[in-house]
């Protein structure tokens, strides 16, 4: 067990992501067991074959997913993230942890030590590397990892970053800070198609940086039944029973996947491809947001995604929206449990041996604009380490309505694995 002296080299965390329409490495990989990913309750595309391990690590992201909206939840109005985006460079710092460091970030991603969590979240990456089966959307992940030029990383962490999330090493001069700061952006920048433009701020970073650990998450597809333009009407959008204002609303009749509750409206419009889709969940009540997110679970939702009724006509009214949200999510990781990891008694010794380290920041910005073409969305996160509709239904059935004329949630989920890519909240649209 080391002696941590009461100062640190600095992590830092960055997390990113972008939709639009739309342990070290271990010696031994255990066997792969391919199992078909097929399911009656959500439209699909192509049947797909993918691994228990990354089965487990869907299941950890979205447990997560829901974790962490109960925290940032409290930030008001408008909200976004990507918890795909968040959850995979915590796994990366995650790889370079030891001790009690390690086992409360196992405890708030939902991970287990028997579980191959490495291997599960290399195979979901390949997963969400991909164009569709008609190219019908495009989203891509990128990884990178920044170290200090004269600061050495241990073999076995470089070998797990690389091979299982494709994250290449680069080095940087923290020392200038500003530089560093400017090369790390533009990396951003660019992958996620310039949506994301100044994720890491003045000051974030300082000559104490030592390591900087990215994950960026894009995402461009169609609806599979686009929205008219010259249907487009400004609507009343009820902020409150008594308040309202107008905003631009997308109208169409088309058949959908939709469910109701005594809680909620459930609507899923699919991407072309029908391979991902956004889930928009609409309170019965105008004013029921806030109960509605105290209720909110992963297994609330799941049960929600199995009691979807496939084809239904609806007659749906949605706002166009635009939105760009940026958090510092330290004290929502330490709220989880996440705590030793900030601390100067943190425990990275997987990660390098030579220097103490501990986790100064974890930064996370998101994008998205919905239209009616599709939707686009961007995501970014940073770890900031420091010296210490499918096919025709039946004909004959009634014509639902499904209005989002007052403050909703809505998730953009992909249906072959059931990963939650992107989370979000609007109370007041803006376009």
């Amino acid at each position: 067990m080391r002696t941590l002296r009461n100062t640190g080299y600095c992590l830092v965390l960055i997390s990113l992501g972008m939709t639009i329409f739309a342990d070290p490495v271990e010696a031994k990989q255990p066997r792969l067991v391919p199992k078909l990913i097929n399911s009656n309750s959500e439209p699909r595309g192509n049947k797909i074959f993918i691994s228990e391990e990354t089965q487990q690590v869907v299941r950890s992201s979205n447990q997560f997913a829901f974790d962490l909206y109960q925290q940032v939840r409290q930030q008001k109005g408008n909200l976004f993230f990507s918890p795909a985006s968040i959850s995979t460079a915590l796994a990366m710092t995650y790889g370079g942890a030891e001790g009690l460091t390690e086992r409360e970030m196992a405890s708030v991603l939902h991970l287990s030590k028997h579980q191959n969590a490495h291997e599960g979240f290399s195979t979901l990456l390949s997963l969400l590397n991909s164009k569709g089966s008609h190219n019908g959307y495009s989203l891509c992940t990128a990884n990178r990892l920044w170290g200090h030029k004269e600061f050495q990383l241990e073999s076995d962490f470089l070998q797990l970053t690389r091979i299982k999330y494709r994250a290449e090493l680069e080095t940087l001069d923290f020392s200038e800070p500003e530089q560093a700061r400017k090369a790390i952006n533009e990396w951003v920048k660019q992958e996620t198609q310039h949506k994301i433009v100044d994720l890491i701020g003045s000051g974030v970073l300082d000559p104490d940086t030592k390591i900087v650990l990215t994950n960026a998450i894009h995402f461009e597809g169609k609806w599979s039944s686009a929205f008219r333009k010259e249907s487009t009407r400004k609507s009343p959008f009820h902020l409150t029973p008594a308040n309202k204002v107008y905003v631009p609303t997308m109208q169409q009749q088309e058949k959908f996947w939709y469910t109701r509750n005594e809680d909620a409206e459930i609507l899923s419009i699919p991407y072309q491809d029908q391979e991902l889709s956004i889930v928009v969940i609409l309170p019965i009540n105008t004013d029921g947001l806030s109960t509605l997110e105290d209720k909110l679970t992963l297994g609330r939702f799941n049960e929600w995604m199995r009691q979807l009724q496939r084809d239904r006509p609806v007659n749906t009214r949605i706002p166009k929206f635009m939105m760009r949200s940026q958090f510092r999510l330290s004290d929502a990781l330490k709220s989880l449990g996440m705590k030793s990891a900030f601390s100067n008694g943190a425990d990275f010794s997987a990660m390098s041996q030579r220097q103490e380290l501990k986790i100064s920041n974890v930064i996370h910005q998101a994008f998205i604009e919905v239209d009616e073409k599709g939707t686009e969305a961007a995501a970014a996160t940073a770890v900031i380490n420091s010296y210490a509709p499918s096919g025709p239904g039946k004909q004959g059935k009634p014509v639902l309505t499904f209005h989002a004329d007052h403050p909703f949630l809505f998730l953009i989920r992909d249906h072959r694995t059931g990963a939650v890519l992107f989370f979000g909240r609007v109370e007041q649209p803006e376009y």
